[in-house]
């Protein structure tokens, strides 16, 4: 599995770092009175190849509109969906989402549970092959202390920004359903 530390547990402000603590993406998203009218900016680290340079640089790689009583918004790669047909709800109070990956196949988020502490993406077909888990951080009052951490699984690397995205957004609903 590839794991992925996020510096917070709260996706919409976060740094997303690889095993060697390099910074991969990181979430931004300006306060506002009641979270109406938010947006978060996902951003995705420039490779560098300028030796003399070696500050991080970031390209906006998704940016996620919140609404309360519509349909939030994302905006990709010069095109703009509302999340209720790119990542609609599916299941017993909508605690999965499901969307088409760039490889064309079905893939679900399911949030176990509104208390949970995983949330996983799997296949969303006969094989419900599991491709990615979040760990949600623990305190180490039992066990271990450990960051929260995104695990994703090799066969679907190709397509980490697309989880990245519907990571972000999926957690922020579990998030607000949680009152956290």
């Amino acid at each position: 599995m590839i794991s992925l530390s996020l510096s917070s547990e709260r996706v919409h402000n976060t740094v997303i770092t690889n095993e060697q603590g390099q910074i991969l993406y990181k979430t931004e998203t300006p306060f506002r009175l009641a979270g109406i009218g938010c947006i978060t900016t996902i951003q995705k680290i420039k490779p560098n190849d300028d030796q003399d340079h070696m500050q991080d640089q970031f390209d906006v790689l998704a940016e996620i509109e919140w609404h309360r009583f519509s349909s939030s918004k994302l905006r990709y790669g010069g095109t703009e969906v509302e999340t209720n047909e790119f990542i609609p709800k599916r299941g017993l109070w909508g605690q999965q989402r499901v969307f088409i990956g760039p490889d064309s196949r079905p893939y679900r988020w399911d949030l176990r549970g509104l208390k949970t502490r995983v949330v996983v993406l799997s296949r969303d077909d006969a094989s419900r092959t599991e491709v990615a888990r979040f760990h949600r951080s623990t305190l180490g009052i039992v066990g271990k202390k450990r960051k929260a951490m995104l695990e994703v699984s090799p066969e679907v690397a190709h397509m980490m920004d697309t989880i990245i995205m519907t990571f972000i957004y999926v957690e922020r609903l579990r998030e607000d359903q949680e009152g956290t």
